[in-house]
């Protein structure tokens, strides 16, 4: 089965049709999705949406253009909530240095201080990074060893991919591989091991190919599975074969 690793059905784009879009998933061939938190006021949303759903699971954690007006009355929340059987991993978390909508100090105190919350509840990270190379991999290496995680919406080169790959993360691949102007995803992706790759769509944002600057949704992953496959020269099957199995290992998931 297709599993997306992260997913926003929470999001205020799915509000006219979500319902009818969430039911068409199993015929559309998608197994499994996890809906990512990225503000404390999406963590009540996503909760409902994992009791609803038998398929959806959920992750809390706070987008880092959303840390200013975090609490440790908010951790405390998250804490409990990865409490929660269908809450699986903690995130979005992370820094972002291309809207710089935080400074990048608070960024990096609730980075670290939701990384350290997952580890005490030993659960699993989403990491958000962009134009923040360095100090995601500093503090990475400093806080999150020996944990579980997936370098979302992987936009880096290919060896610091590797070393990521090299610390046990797994590497976040969404609709941007399919894009003709991706050259350095694809070059992760050839570099890589399949072994060490996640599917995803962040929808409702970066809709693959055909459907590029429309609404995504978790329909589309076949058309980033095929791309892969042509990259790594394997089959499709075995693609959504492997990072099924990625995405269990990654999260906890059992084998249905």
């Amino acid at each position: 089965m297709i599993i997306d690793t992260h997913a926003h059905y929470d999001d205020g784009q799915f509000d006219t049709d979500r319902e009818e879009l969430l039911r068409s998933m199993h015929d559309g061939g998608i197994g499994m999705i996890v809906n990512a938190g990225s503000t404390v006021s999406s963590w009540e949303k996503i909760r409902e949406l994992t009791e609803k759903y038998p398929f959806v699971y959920g992750a809390v954690g706070v987008h880092p253009d959303e840390v200013g007006s975090l609490t440790e009355e908010d951790m405390e929340r998250m804490e409990r909530l990865l409490d929660l059987d269908k809450i699986v991993a903690a995130g979005e978390v992370g820094l972002d240095y291309y809207w710089d909508n935080e400074s990048h100090d608070i960024q990096k105190k609730w980075f670290i201080r939701q990384l350290e919350t997952a580890r005490k509840k030993d659960m699993p990270v989403i990491i958000h990074s962009r134009e923040a190379a360095a100090d995601t991999m500093e503090i990475m290496r400093e806080y999150a060893s020996g944990m579980r995680a997936v370098i979302h919406c992987y936009s880096y080169s290919a060896e610091m991919a590797e070393e990521y790959v090299n610390m046990g993360y797994y590497i976040g691949i969404g609709g941007v591989v399919t894009f003709k102007n991706a050259k350095k995803l694809k070059n992760v992706v050839v570099k890589i091991p399949l072994s060490s790759i996640v599917l995803e769509t962040d929808c409702p944002y970066l809709a693959p190919e055909p459907y590029r600057g429309r609404r995504n949704c978790s329909l589309y992953l076949p058309y980033v599975a095929e791309k892969i496959a042509e990259l790594k020269e394997v089959s499709v099957e075995e693609v959504v074969r492997q990072t099924e199995e990625n995405s269990r290992k990654l999260y906890g998931l059992k084998s249905q």
